[in-house]
Parts: structure tokens; C-alpha cells; sequence
């Protein structure tokens, strides 16, 4: 009879692989190299966060963002990004007092460098740039150059312009100004959030580990990652436009996935060394289980980010680039710098606990106290598979149901806190000023055309539904261009319509429609084009990188289906929250009333990745139950009692990493960092908790089906996480001492243990 898990001879070592022989043989040098390559990466890294753009929402393919272009070139002062809101506090600003200071502001403005088109409404009389009431009025300008450059300009110029200015008082808004503000918001917030989770981060591993020395390395490879990924963004920065968004995936990814990754890896060592291994040899057996999973859980995470490099905008690319960078720098680190680590500690990984310091926490749990909870918590939901099964889903569909009011919309000034300069002037110029200002179509016209031309076609714009008003044409050679005023609001679902409707109507010359709405119109199309591309590309990888781990054909479709069902709530929560605006004045933003249309992609795409991440470090440890025992129900229940505990603390800790990034003052930041907490704590606690043992229940043996040419594929090329298949005759041995160790610990007290090996 074959023998299995055999504890080896005294004094001998199972064969350590050539993977584990490489990070392992020089430990010492191997950390020096690290040290070495992570203060290069400090150094590389430095400054990113000052090279990354704050937009990447359009298409740049789109015709909204050719149109934009041509108007910039054509017509700068058509596109005005700087705009200055001139108060006269309870005077009038058309007092000759007033209006002598604000055409000096404009005579002073149009001296500066980088700064064109500047108008106003002293210059030009229109009603469009003053308010209702008379006290505030508009200064409009371009400043010129790339996203960088024209923040340069704006940090140059507007201390210069905010402010008392005899009497008047003026404030500095404009695109380029909330595109500024949100950077800086961004750094600082990004600050605070790393302050705020890497202290509360080190107490929970403490908690887990109980070893002081145990908690800092989870902590270290984080770190490592972290600045790592900061280097690689720099690089990026020289030949890409990266936004500053990424840097919060940046943190939140490599500090939660590192730490899981280390987690899993510190927990396999140190339950290897209790069975009387030496350190090298606990490093070649975490390395050959544990390692082999966090190797595959990388994968399938990369691969959800992986599948953002389908869409065009830079906002979403910028992600994946982030993301994977910081997926497969975690998993590196994890598997090359820890195990050195590991070897050179020995059991010396055990020391400072910290639980000591605890009168009533201070004595470690009676070993496998944890687990049999877990274990009765399985035996439970599998002897009510079909209550669970039912009540979870049904749960989690009705959690998910305000996503069927989902409202798309752009990212605007509404994004910054209610403070934020920017914000405040764009507020005033929504309520004080008439007609609706930043919320215009404008229509390109190019091609030698005659007036009576451009007046028809005026004319025929002005009878469309939906239209408010028709300004133009502004004609400069053989280009022009219309503005045009929708009814309604700037983005809703008349202006969208609108946007069609010009772009149907024919003309004697090419025009192009751009504007608010056409670059939702345009965005909302190059997503919902590329979306099941992204999709079926994030499902067949991901079916495939299971069954190689599994064997079955079953289970990957499981995977993907409860991962996918696991999402509903955060994307129910997103809608609710921040697009009707419940817990708004709790959670301190302003709601726009509709969700930028990128953002959902974003977060299926990451919270996707995530509880693939944990669903693979579960179904690989009851693989190998199963592999061992050929029981199903017992490898379910020893599954999840041997990963449960650890699932939920790394669900946890990522979860307080992205509640630190949720606090930042960014609606778009705390949406994404609070909505996937949402989704991490929902997958652990409830969708492999309750959901998974049931389904698994429920489909029985069958779960590890396989027709006969895949399962040889598998018994060829697959992975595992133990050492090898057991015939089922050998799991059903009653000599292998492991197996009888197994059936004390998993055992739920009260019932017949199983057999190993029974059906």
C-alpha cells in the first residue's frame, strides 16, 4: 500500500525543489539585494504622484475628443479651463469702481505667459457671465500645454489672483483647477490614509500571529511592493499617461495583497515548524503548498486587472498597469524575499508575543480551537445546504437591486470636498448664473461653407427638440463652430439625446459634436462595446487557471459565478449611497446625483479579483483534502476549517486598507476604496462562509467532474497544492499518523468521525 505524507525518518530532509534551493541558498545575500533594489525603487519612485494626469475619462478615439482637440487648436479661446469669479460683495458689478478693477485683472491675465483667450464679461456684455443678482461676474481664459504644464502655470499665476483686489474678492476655478485640486487632494489624502491603516494593519496581524516578529513580516512585503509598484508607475509616466487615481490601487492593493499573500505563507511556515520540521525544510513544504496557491491566486488577480487594458480611456488602463504591477510585485516578494527571511529566523519567527502583555488574551487558543469552529460552522450550513444556498442568494440579489437604477454620468468639481476653491466657484456659477454654463454642445463645422450655409443650418439646429438656444457660427477659414444649449440638465437624458440627434442631422460640411454630454455619449459607447470583451476574457482565463488547480469542470464555473454574485452588494451600495445620496452629509461628499461611468468597470474589475483571490485559497485547500481523503463533504468542511480563520483576518486587514483609502475627501476615491471593503468583507463573510460549502453540498461528488480528455490534461499539466493525488484506495489507509491527526483536530465534537476515505 502506497504511504502517504509520511513524517520523514529522523535525520532525514525531503528533497527541497530547485525554486526552493534558489531563494533559499544565500538568505543572507538575498535580503541585501532586496534592501538594495527597494532604495533604488525609493528613489525611482519619487515624484510620481507629480507626473500623473488627473483626467483619462474620454475616448480618445471618440469624436467628442477629435472635436475637442480641433476646437483647442482652432479656437483656444473656445475652450476656456481657467475661469475667475469676481465678487463685488453687496455692490453691483456694473459700478464703474468694479468694473475698472476687473478689466485690470483681464489687461493683467493677458499678459501672463501660457495664458490666452481671455474674456470677460466687462469685455463682451454677456449675460452668460454674470449672475442673476448682479454681484459676481466671470473672467475666462485658456491656459495653455499638457496636464503638467498647465498646472505649473496655475501654481504660478493664481496666488497672484486670489483673493481682495480693491473691491472686489476673487476666486480661482476652472477645469484646470479642479483637475489641480484633485491632485493635491489626492497626495495628501493618500498621506493620511497610509497613516491611518499601517498602524491599525500591524495590531491585527499581531492578533493573528500573536508574534511581534510574526506581524512585521506581512508588513514588510507590502511595503516592499508598494514602493516597487511607485518606481514602475514612474517608468510608465515616460512614455504613458497614468492618472493619479492608480496610486490609491497603488496602496491599497500592495499593502492588502501582500500582507494576504505573506499572511498565508507565514501561517503555513509556522504550522510546519510545530509538526518538528527543521526551517528549511518548513520553507520547501510552505513553498510547494501555500506558495504554489499565492502563485495562482496572483494570476487570477492579475488577470481581473489584466482585463482593463480593453477600454481606451487612460483613467481605466491606468488601473491595470497600477494593479498588476503591484499583484505580481507582492507575489514576488512573497515568494523570493520571505522564505529567506523565514530560513534565517527559523523559530525565532515565534518570538515577542504579544499576547503575553494581555491578562485574559495573553495564552495562546488551545490549538485547533479556531478550526473546530469553523468546522461546526460547515457541518451547519452543509446540513442546511438548500436553506443557505437559497437565503444567501437571495440576499445578495436583493442587496444588489438599486443598481437597476444605475444614473451614468462624468466626473466634475463635485468630486472635490464642499471647501475645495474650485468646487465653491463651480457651485456658484450652477445656482447664481443663467442659462447652463459648462453644460453646452458644441459643433465643429469643417469645410468651405457660405454664410447662408451656416445660417440654414443654424436654423435647423434651433428646431431640434431639445434645443435651448444656438449661438454662432464662429468662422475661422474653413473651420466654425456652434454652441448649442440643451434643455435640461448639462448630462441628463435629453442632452444625451440631443447629442444624437446633431450627429444625424446633415450638413453641407463635416461637423463633429463635442461637450459634456458627447463625452458621456462617447464614453458610455467605447465601455459597453469593449465590456463583454473584458468579461469574457476575465471568465474564460479565469475557468481555465481553476480547472488547472482543481481538475473540475464544475467548480471554475462555480467560481465565477458566486464571485460574480458576491458583487451585487457593493454595487447595490454604490448606487444608494453616493448616486441618491444616503449618508452623504455622514460620509462627508457631495452626490452628483448620477456614478462616472468608468468607476463600475473599475470596481467589478478589482473587487472580481479579490474574492478570486480568496475563493483560490480555499477551494486549493480542500482540493487537497479531497486529493487526500477522497471524502468530499469532509475535504469541504476540513477546507474551510484550515482557511477560514485565515480568510476572514486577511479580509479584514484589506478591508481596513481600503476603508483608510475611503477617507479620503475625493468622491470618487472614497467610493471606490469603501465599495470594494464592502465586497471583500461580503465575499469572506458570507460568500465563502455560508454560500460556497453550500453550493458544494448541494452538487455533491459531482463538483469534481471531469470528462476523461480534460481530467488527462489535468493529471498532466494541472497544479495542486499537496503533494501529489491519492489513489483512492491509499486514502482510505488507516496507518497514515497525519490522517488520524486530521480526523481528531476537523471532527466536530458529538459526531462519528468519518472514516478517511469514505464516500
Amino acid at each position: 500500500m502506497t504511504e502517504v505524507n509520511k513524517p520523514s525518518e529522523a535525520g532525514s530532509r525531503p528533497r527541497v525543489g530547485s525554486w526552493t534551493r534558489f531563494v533559499t541558498a544565500r538568505p543572507r545575500l538575498s535580503l541585501l539585494l532586496a534592501l538594495v533594489i527597494t532604495a533604488l525603487a525609493v528613489l525611482a519612485g519619487s515624484g510620481v504622484a507629480d507626473r500623473l494626469g488627473s483626467g483619462g475619462w474620454e475616448d480618445p478615439a471618440a469624436e467628442s475628443t477629435y472635436a475637442t482637440k480641433a476646437l483647442e487648436r482652432e479656437f483656444p479661446d473656445s475652450q476656456p479651463n481657467l475661469l475667475l469669479l469676481v465678487n463685488a460683495g453687496s455692490g453691483s458689478v456694473d459700478t464703474p469702481a468694479v468694473a475698472a478693477e476687473a478689466k485690470s485683472l483681464v489687461a493683467r491675465l493677458s499678459a501672463e505667459k501660457g495664458v490666452i483667450g481671455v474674456g470677460s464679461y466687462w469685455g463682451t456684455g454677456s449675460p452668460s457671465l454674470r449672475a442673476e443678482d448682479g454681484h459676481e461676474a466671470l473672467i475666462a481664459a485658456r491656459i495653455t500645454g499638457d496636464e503638467k504644464a498647465a498646472a505649473d502655470t496655475l501654481d504660478r499665476i493664481a496666488p497672484h489672483y486670489r483673493g481682495t483686489h480693491g473691491p472686489v474678492t476673487v476666486k480661482v476655478g476652472g477645469m484646470v483647477a479642479v483637475r489641480h485640486d484633485m491632485q493635491t487632494i489626492i497626495k495628501e489624502d493618500l498621506a493620511r490614509a497610509e497613516l491611518i491603516a499601517l498602524p491599525i494593519t500591524l495590531i491585527l496581524l499581531v492578533m493573528v500571529f500573536g508574534s511581534a516578529i510574526a506581524a512585521l513580516l506581512p508588513l514588510g512585503i507590502g511595503i516592499v511592493a508598494i514602493l516597487g509598484t511607485n518606481a514602475v508607475l514612474r517608468g510608465l509616466t515616460s512614455f504613458t499617461d497614468v492618472s493619479v487615481f492608480a496610486m490609491n490601487l497603488t496602496t491599497a492593493l500592495g499593502l492588502g495583497l501582500a500582507i494576504d499573500y505573506a499572511l498565508f505563507i507565514v501561517r503555513r511556515f509556522r504550522e510546519e515548524l510545530s509538526t518538528g520540521a527543521d526551517p528549511l525544510t518548513a520553507v520547501a513544504t510552505t513553498l510547494r503548498t501555500a506558495g504554489r496557491t499565492v502563485l495562482f491566486s496572483a494570476l487570477t488577480v492579475a488577470v481581473s486587472l489584466a482585463a482593463m487594458l480593453v477600454f481606451p480611456q487612460y483613467f481605466l488602463r491606468s488601473f491595470a498597469y497600477a494593479g498588476m504591477a503591484v499583484v505580481l510585485l507582492a507575489a514576488a516578494a512573497a515568494l523570493i524575499l520571505l522564505p529567506a527571511a523565514l530560513v534565517l529566523l527559523g523559530h525565532r519567527v515565534n518570538s515577542l508575543d504579544l499576547r503575553r502583555l494581555f491578562p485574559r488574551g495573553g495564552q495562546a487558543r488551545p490549538s485547533g480551537a479556531e478550526g473546530t469552529a469553523w468546522a461546526r460552522a460547515a457541518t451547519l450550513v452543509m446540513r442546511r445546504a438548500p436553506f443557505f444556498a437559497i437565503g444567501t442568494t437571495v440576499l445578495l440579489i436583493v442587496l444588489g437591486l438599486p443598481f437597476l437604477g444605475v444614473k451614468f454620468g462624468t466626473a466634475d468639481d463635485r468630486q472635490l470636498p464642499a471647501t475645495a476653491e474650485s468646487h465653491v466657484v463651480q457651485q456658484h456659477i450652477r445656482e447664481g448664473f443663467p442659462g447652463n454654463p459648462g453644460g453646452g454642445l458644441e459643433v465643429l463645422a469643417e469645410g468651405a461653407a457660405t454664410e447662408a450655409q451656416y445660417t440654414a443650418y443654424e436654423r435647423r439646429v434651433a428646431a431640434l427638440p431639445g434645443v435651448a438656444g444656438v449661438t454662432g457660427p464662429l468662422v475661422r477659414g474653413d473651420s466654425a463652430y456652434f454652441t448649442v444649449q440643451p434643455k435640461g440638465e448639462a448630462v441628463g437624458d435629453d442632452a444625451q439625446r440631443l447629442v444624437g440627434d446633431l450627429r444625424e442631422l446633415k450638413a453641407p460640411f463635416d461637423t463633429k459634436v463635442t461637450g459634456t454630454a458627447a463625452v458621456l455619449v462617447d464614453s458610455k459607447h467605447a465601455i459597453g462595446e469593449r465590456l463583454p470583451w473584458a468579461a469574457a476574457f476575465i471568465a474564460i482565463v479565469t475557468l481555465l487557471l481553476v480547472f488547472l488547480l482543481t481538475g473540475s469542470v464544475v467548480i471554475p464555473v462555480q467560481a465565477v459565478l458566486l464571485n460574480a454574485l458576491s458583487l451585487t452588494a457593493m454595487f447595490g451600495a454604490v448606487v444608494w449611497v453616493f448616486q441618491d445620496g444616503h449618508l452623504s452629509n455622514l460620509l462627508g461628499f457631495t452626490s452628483p446625483g448620477s456614478i462616472e461611468t468608468t468607476l463600475p468597470v473599475l470596481m467589478f474589475c478589482v473587487a472580481f479579483g479579490l474574492s478570486m483571490d480568496y475563493g483560490v485559497f480555499l477551494l486549493s485547500r480542500i482540493k487537497e483534502e479531497y486529493d487526500r481523503t477522497g471524502d468530499h463533504e469532509r475535504a469541504v468542511r476540513l477546507g474551510l476549517q484550515r482557511t477560514g480563520g485565515l480568510i476572514t483576518a486577511a479580509a479584514v486587514i484589506l478591508a481596513v486598507v481600503m476603508v483608510a483609502i475611503g477617507t479620503s475627501r475625493v468622491t470618487n476615491t472614497k467610493m471606490l476604496g469603501l465599495g470594494i471593503a464592502l465586497a471583500v468583507l461580503m465575499d469572506a463573510m458570507v460568500v465563502r462562509s455560508l454560500l460556497v460549502p453550500a453550493i458544494m453540498r448541494l452538487t455533491g461528488r459531482a463538483t469534481w467532474w471531469a470528462p476523461g480528455p480534460l481530467r488527462r490534461f489535468h493529471e498532466r499539466f494541472g497544479l495542486s497544492e499537496g503533494e501529489r493525488p491519492v489513489s483512492r484506495e491509499d486514502a482510505g489507509s488507516a496507518d497514515d499518523p497525519e490522517e488520524r491527526e486530521d480526523a481528531t483536530e476537523a471532527d466536530v465534537p458529538g459526531e462519528t468521525p468519518s472514516p478517511a476515505g469514505s464516500r
